[in-house]
């Protein structure tokens, strides 16, 4: 009788998280019509975003946060891998338990911090050390990139750390017992055997990145404006939605709807295709 609650339980879970996304999906589609039936795929292209007050109409492009969404995860993403991995093999592989116990505390209330408190710490004390550093005014696609990074760590090297504990000692004692350093028993063994946490946990910060709003609010700059410059204000998908959403009417309403199904799409595929290749990988090794 419990097994087969279970098994029904189970089914329901899956299928109810198919028909929401199906259902986020249909809604933004809906509710972008009025913007694809004006702007079709230029809206892809265009650099302006002006409401005509007037008629109620306007011209409308996604071109410029849609740049600047993919240009800040990416900073963020090349930041933040490099550096979770190495936390995470510092944590399981080099420090001592008496430290690594602080340390992975520590991550994980990092990942507590709400994001706002990161857009204002990166506002008012790490925009100022970037603009001594690279120029600018400090507010920028540079900063907004980078405090993402510290963001999502935190979530990166947690979830890594945890996947590279699940190693048998085995594997690795009898690596050792072969000969192999340290560096190759990490390299040749710990990866290898905790990839699918690896992948996992680069995919989920990727999703946060892709979908940040308040910590990019405070340092991308808000600006309609196309990066010339590493360190140019712009905006991104979510910074813009969440500025002009309160006010926005009719054809801007629906252009809004028009960059957030393009977000949804942009989102799932790019997961899509990390979790398909890595599953394709998996099966190749197979």
């Amino acid at each position: 009788m419990g097994g087969q609650f279970f098994r029904h339980f189970s089914f329901f879970s899956a299928t109810l998280s198919f028909f929401l996304l199906v259902g986020i999906f249909a809604i933004l589609f809906t509710y972008a019509q009025e913007a694809l039936a004006e702007f079709g795929i230029d809206f892809l292209s265009a650099d302006t975003w002006e409401a005509d007050e007037d008629d109620e109409g306007g011209v409308f492009g996604g071109y410029i946060p849609i740049i600047g969404t993919l240009l800040s995860t990416f900073i963020a993403m090349v930041i933040a891998v490099p550096l979770a991995m190495g936390i995470a093999i510092f944590l399981t592989e080099v420090a001592s338990e008496n430290l690594a116990k602080p340390v992975s505390i520590a991550i994980e209330l990092l990942a507590a911090i709400p994001s706002i408190i990161y857009g204002m710490w990166g506002l008012f004390y790490f925009a100022p050390i970037v603009q001594s550093i690279f120029g600018g005014n400090g507010v920028g696609l540079l900063t907004a990139g980078i405090v993402l990074a510290i963001m999502i760590i935190p979530f990166m090297a947690a979830i890594t750390r945890d996947a590279m504990n699940t190693t048998p000692n085995i594997l690795k004692e009898s690596a050792y017992a072969m000969g192999a350093t340290k560096f190759e028993v990490i390299k040749d063994v710990i990866m290898p055997y905790s990839k699918a946490g690896i992948i996992g946990s680069i995919i989920l910060a990727l999703g946060r990145a892709l979908g940040e709003t308040m910590a990019v609010a405070f340092l991308i700059g808000s600006v309609m404006s196309t990066v010339k410059h590493i360190t140019d204000p712009t905006t991104s998908i979510p910074v813009l939605l969440a500025n002009n959403f309160a006010e926005a009417q009719d054809l801007e309403m629906s252009a809004m709807y028009y960059l957030a199904l393009i977000l949804f799409v942009v989102s799932f595929i790019i997961i899509s295709m990390a979790k398909f290749y890595f599953l394709g990988r998996k099966s190749a090794v197979k």
